[in-house]
């Protein structure tokens, strides 16, 4: 029998998926990631066409990374503030609209290296007030009691999503930007829309009054906990030393010859291992040592990384890239629940935009490392000696956050 209660998933539910909130919030997470994978993939092919720079490239990371680092206050505290979805449904329509303007240059010849960058750091503005929400809706949907495969299985709709993502945006690509562009825009105004029938179990707490210290709050709550701060700071520097596929496109066009398509397939490889460890964690939990299994899947992330770096072989560096995915979702999906389980929910918004800051510092600050590096050493270097540094950030995180290697369950505590 299913049962519900304040449309809250409840631990005797015969399927997650019978829930039609988890339903709509998981389609709304395909369509968007879509979009993004496409763009991605056509952004990245697109200005290196034009540029042949590695550090182009990276600076497609750095403008979205900067709104991200000056909003983040600002997008928590309206995150817990206003309503979630809202918030969502306005920051992908937004996001929808400056990829038509991507697509309406390149029908009318007026598209390059400058346009593209200023319309990929408007996105990065929309695309900040959409984390916090999003990472904060979820405990909202369902029990704390299912929340880890709640968080494997929406997990798994995305890496789905971004395997289908790039490779899609590959062969489109060879019909011209523009319908790529076009595509993606559309895939975010339905997402945009999707997410307006997701329902939650309870309103936000809006009572709190506006401050300097309710505007710091997330800041001063994950000081208070060194154990969510050495969670959310290991990705932080491990992804960003370890960078590897903001230089996805010299790697298809210089090292392996590949094409656009080939760079798609590369595209898609992490999440095809990430989709299936996503999918044998919904169905198999973590239940214990998920502290020391979150150190060794960095430590492998690093490895996975080091062996792409050298490969010149297409196979090889395709499973090398699917052991990155696969190894990457098992730390993701351990941090991501222990934060929200250890997060009040009217905090949710301000501690998931401090920790969307680490993710974006890691993500798009490490794509401008990587290509910065890339432009000093080369890309075979620059990438290898990411994965070296991830490896020695993961052994002395051990050292600095012993309480964090020791977690033996994925619970909060009290």
């Amino acid at each position: 029998m299913v049962q519900k209660e304040r449309g809250l998933i409840t631990i005797n539910n015969l399927s997650m998926l019978q829930n039609k909130s988890l339903s709509f919030l998981m389609i709304s997470r395909v369509a968007n990631t879509l979009a993004i994978q496409m763009l991605t993939v056509a952004v990245g092919w697109q200005i290196y066409s034009l540029t042949q720079s590695a550090f182009y490239l990276g600076l497609v990371g750095l403008v979205q990374f900067l709104p991200m680092i000056v909003l983040t206050l600002v997008v928590g505290h309206v995150a817990d503030r206003y309503d979630r979805k809202l918030i969502i449904s306005i920051s992908q329509s937004v996001e929808a609209l400056a990829v038509f303007l991507l697509a309406f240059g390149c029908y009318h010849g007026w598209i390059n290296k400058e346009s593209i960058l200023i319309i990929i750091f408007l996105i990065g503005i929309a695309n900040s007030f959409q984390g916090p929400p999003m990472q904060a809706l979820l405990p909202n949907i369902v029990s704390e009691e299912i929340f880890p495969r709640a968080a494997a299985l929406v997990a798994s709709a995305f890496q789905f999503a971004v395997i289908i993502g790039p490779g899609l945006g590959g062969i489109l690509y060879s019909l011209g930007p523009g319908v790529v562009y076009s595509i993606t825009g559309s895939l975010m105004f339905l997402s945009s829309m999707l997410i307006l029938f997701v329902s939650t179990r309870k309103e936000q707490v809006k009572t709190e009054p506006k401050s300097l210290k309710t505007l710091f709050a997330g800041i001063s709550f994950i000081k208070s906990k060194p154990v969510i701060l050495g969670a959310i700071s290991l990705d932080l520097f491990a992804v960003l030393f370890g960078g590897a596929t903001a230089l996805l496109p010299i790697y298809a066009s210089k090292i392996l010859f590949i094409g656009s398509f080939g760079l798609g397939v590369l595209r898609s490889a992490p999440a095809v291992g990430a989709l299936l460890m996503s999918a044998f964690l919904a169905r198999n939990p973590l239940k214990k040592n998920v502290g020391r299994t979150m150190f060794m899947a960095v430590i492998l992330f690093g490895i996975a990384t080091v062996i792409f770096s050298l490969s010149k072989s297409f196979i090889i560096s395709i499973l090398a890239l699917i052991l990155l995915g696969a190894s990457d979702v098992i730390s993701v999906v351990i941090r991501s629940t222990f934060v929200q389980m250890e997060t009040p929910d009217n905090m949710r918004g301000r501690v998931s935009s401090v920790n969307m800051l680490f993710i974006g510092t890691s993500n798009q600050l490490g794509e401008f490392e990587s290509g910065l590096t890339a432009s000093w050493f080369g890309t075979v270097p620059a990438v290898l000696i990411g994965g070296i540094g991830t490896i020695v950030v993961a052994f002395l995180w051990m050292r600095l956050f012993p309480d964090l290697l020791h977690i033996d369950k994925l619970e909060a505590r009290k």
